[in-house]
């Protein structure tokens, strides 16, 4: 069964920083574009940052600068790193996979941005 494990969130300031990781199993992660979406309590869902399987990477205008997304194919793991995070920022933020026409979704990472 394929699965995709969130690590890494947890309640910081604003300003501190965090990586999210995202361990996959039972997939060609090398073939897979990964990304990260985030969900705000009473917001729909938005794509924060994703990277296709050559590399290509694209960000939400709200975090250029600040997060960067980055993979280990060798270790089958997806990450996000935050920075100078803001109270905004708070969200459960899930990982995904795509090839062609195949999904996958981990259960989510809790991140809780507040003074």
């Amino acid at each position: 069964q394929v699965r995709l494990v969130e690590s890494g969130g947890a309640l910081v300031q604003p300003g501190e920083s965090l990586r999210l990781s995202c361990a996959a199993s039972r997939i060609i992660f090398r073939l897979y574009t990964m990304a990260w979406y985030r969900q705000a309590p009473g917001k729909q869902r938005e794509l924060v940052a994703d990277i296709s399987s050559g590399g290509t990477i694209n960000y939400v205008d709200s975090v250029k600068g600040r997060f960067t997304i980055f993979r280990d194919n060798d270790k089958a793991t997806v990450y996000l790193q935050m920075n100078s995070l803001k109270p905004k920022d708070t969200a459960d933020y899930h990982c995904n996979a795509v090839w062609e026409k195949v999904d996958y979704w981990g259960r989510g990472a809790q991140v809780t941005v507040a003074s």
